[in-house]
Parts: structure tokens; C-alpha cells; sequence
């Protein structure tokens, strides 16, 4: 998700989204070419046609329901109320919520306070985003993100949720960040095990360890980090990843929101202010975080550095609780949302990752060492290329090396801390809003969610660069958003070639039924959604999209009801309704537990009354969803 609310966070500033199109638009023969491309291309597979379906595994966008579809439940309707819906035949239940002791003395959560500052870290965190699973010892744990905090709601005294003391923001710097925890499931269900030894806090405070090309540059050291390899906590932490070798990515997303300036803008050091921080939007107000005003390390007036050490990707041991975290720079910074593993034939580790931020860039990084059951890891998210993507229009594209050559930079490190001025550089495609990636684990194949672009054909990139309409981009003012895929050349990863095509644009069909707002042709009223955002690949090979949009269900969202996850099958087309999220949520994140028989779902900034009910303080929670009968799912 972007665009955090000075007060309350919201997936995007909707009302500026919401005049409609008329029919009949002058970019609709775009959007046609691309959902109707047929056969191969230079001998790249250009998807569409039935044989070339066939050949890749990939369904043709336009399919629809498949006969006797792979969904082994009953698709359900669009709600708009303050709970959470499953099919027939499913259950959900709270697993945990913001203020739920992790530790034992660990406190109850109090309603009017919300907790102190002293307990903070010493509970599940506040909006719960990207999740994994991890077996250790015979333990099922799973690693969730805290992406940020609902001040209004977090800090009830203060007027606005604005903070008024150290203390306060003390607590919001201990509600953010990851939990790792232990499940056990009982009688009642899964429930979290608070004496387990790997249970564990990372916060905004947390030590930290630069690693890779950039750590130790000049730009990363501050005056209580001289040698700009030590960091303190991890940021706005969206998405998630989990390497083959079991260890936690955590993205760093919106972490510019934290930093403010006791000094003008025009007082800071010039090489910040014109390249590490409007393009990052790094401005003096602190997002109301106000971390500045009482923090000194985020008062960029003091530490003029400091926000350069944010926005990168950050590796976790689940398995050893006293293990140091680790910002690799090798991955690049920018407004990480997550970061998707795949392997490559030869065994290199391949790190795809989306800038979530209009008319920013896709990102890929590969690895010169390759990756060995056992063998040693520590290089491999930082001894390689970083690469971005650019996209034709004739459903080919490439990724472009980001190099001191190819951008023009004067050294590697400053290309990494500098990424989306080097993806500039070399002319990578603008992006709606580039969000989760995921890797199909039964073809050679990756999905990335545009979760929505109003900018689109209306004004360039804060980079300057043109977001022009066209390619995987096919909307002006793109309020629905859509599903990117590609195919990489010879089934490769790691190959600097790669196919692609639209697998769903989002859309309305009831009010734009002739019109490219309408979506593709595997949308209809019953399945109809807006800004996919999270996605994630069962063992099935069933890809699960997860929305953050409007939930206003009037106007052009008439219809969509509140945010939901969906189930789509790659090979058909075919995309279901699982979910639906309370009034004012987004539903976020997604894993499974070992054996596949529970679904772990985040629910993130709900509206009163859920998940306690009436007078009682809204929570963002991670359910669980089981079958009834109890078999697979997932």
C-alpha cells in the first residue's frame, strides 16, 4: 500500500479518483492490443491464442469460468458490512490482535488507552501486512509485518493522534515493524503460544546491520554510525518474502513518512534534497508522525543521512531469536513492497520487487553465487546485479542492468541508494503503482499487481519521468488497476528477455459495460474488484489476489463492496470471490501453516466495531480460515 493519511491511512487519496470516463475513450484501441495480442513474436510468446496457452501453461486473458474450475468452494457475494465473510463449508476466527500479549506478563489490551509505551513491544503489533510460515524444530512460527500505526486510534489523548511527548512516540515506534511468533494449534484452534523462545519483537528501534554494496558509503554514516554499517529499526514494512534457505524478507515501503525537519527545506544538504529526498518525498512535516520534533535521529536538520539508511530489504532468522537483522543493499532502495524468490535454472537467486508509488518501477535482482541446499548464503542478496524492467508495446520486454555504466553514476553504491534515479536513467517503464509480486510455482512464470495510477497520462513521475498510456499501463487515470504477467525467456528467471501480457484489469462492468473501465473479460458483476494488491501462489498453483481499495460501493465502485481476496486460476482465467474484510479494511498478507489445512489472513485498519465490538477500540488482526471438514486448502 502507498499514500499513508496525515491521521488515519487509507489505500489511496480516493476522492481525487472519482470522476468517471465517458464511453467510447480515445485510448481504447490501447487497451484492445493489449488484451487481444495472437500467436508468437520474434520468437517470443506474445499470450492470447489457445496454442500458445497450451504451450506455456498460461490461459488466454478473455477466459472466463472454466467447467468444473479448479475452486473446491462456492464463490460468495459482495458485502459491505463490519465482519468477515468465507464460503459455505469455511470458518474463520481471531488469531491475533494489535495489544495480544506475545510475552507472558505481558499486559491485557485496554480499550482506553490503547497500552503504553513500556509494553509496546511486548504485544502483537499494529496493522499486520506480509506474512510467512516456518517450521522450526517441529514449531510452527510464522514472521508478520507492522506496517504503521492508526495514531487517532493508538494514541486516544492526543488530539488528532498526534504525539505530545517522547513517550508517545516511543509506543508508535514499538507497535511497528515484525512479530515472529509461535502457533500451536489445540482444541480451540490455532492460537499463538506466548512462552515460546522464538517469539520476538523488531522495532523501529531494533539494532541493525548494512550489508552489501553500499554499506559503509559515506552518504549511510551518521554521527552515531561513523562506519554506516549499524542502523537502528525497519520502516513502514509492507510486503514480505521467505528464502530457500528459511529466513524473513521484510520490505521496507513508506518510510519517508517518519522524517521531518526542525530546519527549512532550502537549509538542507544539497545532494539529499535534490536526490535522496524529493524524489523519496522526504519533506520537513514527518507525516504527523512527528518523530522529529522528539527524536533527534529523525530530524533530518541533525542527521541528514539517516533517511538513506530506509527503504531497503531486510532479512530476518526466525529460527534464532537473538540474530541481528540485515538491510541488504544489494536489492536497491526505494518504497520496497515485497520481494518474491524464485530460483533460476543454474541455481542463482533471483529477488523480484515493486516500487509501490505511481510511475515508479519493477525491479529484479540476480545473483552472481548460486544457491545450495546447506552451502552459504550471506552474499547472495547482495552479490549481484539489480535490474529494472522495461516494457513494449509488441509484448516483449527486458530488464535493464542498473550499473555506474549504464546509468551514468559514480559508483555502485550510489546507484543502489539512488534507485529510481538509475532506473531513470536508463528509461524503465513508468508503473501503476507496481505492489506485490508473486511467482507461479508450477510454471516459469510472475504476476505483479498495479493496484491503480490516477496520474496516469495526467502527469509524469516525481523523477520527471512521462507516464505515458499504453503497455501494461493501458488506462488513463487508472482508478481500477491490474494484473501484470511475464514469462521469462526459455523459462529462466535470471534471462534478460521475457514475454507478457495482462492477466486481469480490475473494472465495472454494470457501469462502464462498453468501455475499457469495465475491466477484461474474466470480470463480470459477480467477481468485480478494485486495486489488487497483495497476491500470493498456493501449493495448487492457485494465485490469491487481495485488494486495498475504495470500499464506498457507490458510484464507480457500485457493486465491489468491501475489500476482499479473491482466488484466480493462471491456466483459465478464472477468478472467484474467498473473502470479504469488515467495513474500512484492507486485507493484507497471507500464509499457511505447514500442513495447508489453515489459511493465515491479515486484516489491516478496520473500522469500529470489529473485531470487539460496539465501544471498543477497532483492531487490526490476523484471522485464521479452515475448512470445516477440515481438509486442505491451500
Amino acid at each position: 500500500m502507498t499514500d499513508i493519511d496525515l491521521n488515519r491511512v487509507s489505500a489511496d487519496d480516493w476522492d481525487e479518483m472519482t470522476n468517471p470516463r465517458p464511453e467510447g475513450c480515445d485510448f481504447d484501441r490501447v487497451v484492445e492490443a493489449a488484451l487481444s495480442r495472437r500467436g508468437f513474436m520474434s520468437g517470443l510468446l506474445a499470450f492470447g491464442s489457445g496454442a500458445a496457452a497450451m504451450a506455456t501453461g498460461l490461459a488466454p486473458l478473455g477466459a472466463g469460468a472454466a467447467e468444473g474450475g479448479r475452486f473446491a468452494f462456492t464463490p460468495i457475494a459482495a458485502q459491505t458490512d463490519h465482519t468477515i465473510h468465507v464460503p459455505d463449508g469455511y470458518e474463520w476466527k481471531i488469531l491475533a490482535r494489535w495489544g495480544d500479549p506475545l510475552f507472558p506478563g505481558a499486559p491485557s489490551f485496554d480499550h482506553a488507552t490503547g497500552g503504553d509505551a513500556a509494553t509496546a513491544d511486548r504485544i502483537f503489533g499494529e496493522n499486520t501486512d506480509g506474512m510467512e510460515s516456518f517450521v522450526v524444530e517441529g514449531r510452527q512460527l510464522i514472521a508478520v509485518n507492522h506496517e504503521y500505526t492508526n495514531r487517532d486510534v493508538n494514541l486516544p489523548h492526543a488530539e488528532n493522534g498526534v504525539p505530545t511527548s517522547l513517550d508517545d512516540v516511543r509506543k508508535l515506534q514499538k507497535l511497528q515493524g515484525v512479530t515472529v511468533m509461535e502457533l500451536r494449534e489445540g482444541d480451540a484452534g490455532w492460537a499463538v503460544v506466548t512462552d515460546s523462545p522464538y517469539n520476538r519483537r523488531i522495532t523501529h528501534l531494533s539494532p541493525m546491520r548494512i550489508a552489501g554494496p553500499a554499506a559503509g558509503h559515506d552518504l549511510l554514516r551518521t554521527e552515531a554510525d561513523p562506519t554506516g554499517k549499524a542502523a537502528l529499526g525497519t520502516f513502514n514494512n509492507c510486503g514480505s518474502g521467505r528464502t530457500p534457505w528459511g529466513t524473513y524478507l521484510t520490505c521496507e515501503e513508506n518510510f519517508n513518512g517518519y522524517f521531518g525537519s526542525s530546519a527549512k527545506a532550502e537549509d538542507q544538504k544539497p545532494v539529499q534534497l535534490d536526490r535522496g529526498y524529493a524524489r523519496y518525498g522526504i519533506g520537513p512535516d514527518g507525516w504527523g508522525y512527528d518523530y522529529h520534533k522528539w527524536d533527534a535521529r529523525f530530524d533530518t536538520a541533525q542527521n541528514p543521512n539517516e533517511p538513506l539508511r530506509a527503504g531497503w530489504v531486510v532479512e530476518i532468522d526466525p529460527a534464532d531469536p537473538e540474530s541481528v537483522p540485515v538491510k541488504h543493499t544489494g536489492l536497491g532502495r526505494f518504497k520496497h513492497e515485497n520481494a518474491e524468490v524464485a530460483l533460476a535454472p543454474d541455481g542463482r537467486v533471483v529477488v523480484y520487487m515493486g516500487d509501490d508509488e505511481r510511475g515508479e518501477f519493477l525491479y529484479r535482482f540476480v545473483s552472481n553465487g548460486t544457491y545450495t541446499p546447506g552451502g552459504p548464503t550471506e552474499a547472495l542478496l547482495d552479490d549481484g546485479t539489480l535490474y529494472v524492467a522495461k516494457f513494449h508495446e509488441d509484448g516483449t520486454g527486458e530488464w535493464l542492468a542498473l550499473t555506474p555504466e549504464t546509468t551514468g553514476m559514480v559508483s555502485l553504491a550510489e546507484v543502489l541508494i539512488f534507485a529510481r534515479e538509475a532506473g531513470s536513467a536508463v528509461g524503465a517503464t513508468t508503473m501503476d503503482r507496481p505492489e506485490w509480486v508473486a511467482a507461479n510455482p508450477h510454471a516459469p512464470e510472475a504476476y505483479c499487481c498495479l493496484t491503480n495510477n490516477k496520474n496516469r497520462g495526467v502527469k509524469p513521475n516525481a523523477g520527471g519521468d512521462e507516464t505515458p498510456v499504453g503497455g501494461p499501463n493501458p488506462r488513463e487515470t487508472n482508478k481500477y488497476g491490474q494484473i501484470v504477467r511475464w514469462r521469462p525467456e526459455g523459462g529462466d528467471h535470471a534471462a534478460d528477455g521475457f514475454a507478457w501480457d495482462i492477466y486481469v484489469m480490475a473494472g465495472n462492468p454494470e457501469v462502464y459495460p462498453n468501455n475499457a473501465y469495465g475491466g477484461s473479460d474474466n470480470i463480470t458483476a459477480g467477481n468485480m474488484f478494485n486495486s489488487p494488491d497483495g497476491m500470493a501462489f498456493d501449493s495448487a498453483g492457485i494465485v490469491w489476489i487481495q485488494t486495498d481499495g475504495k470500499d464506498s460501493n457507490e458510484g464507480e465502485f457500485a457493486g465491489m463492496g468491501n475489500n476482499q481476496m479473491l482466488a484466480g486460476d493462471p491456466v483459465t482465467g478464472e477468478i472467484a470471490r474467498f473473502m470479504t474484510g469488515p467495513k474500512g479494511s484492507e486485507v493484507t498478507g497471507l500464509t499457511w501453516s505447514a500442513d495447508r489445512r489453515a489459511m493465515f489472513v491479515g486484516i489491516q485498519h478496520p473500522d469500529a466495531p470489529f473485531p470487539d465490538g460496539e465501544g471498543r477500540l477497532p483492531r487490526s488482526s490476523i484471522v485464521v480460515v479452515t475448512r470445516s471438514d477440515g481438509a486442505v486448502l491451500g
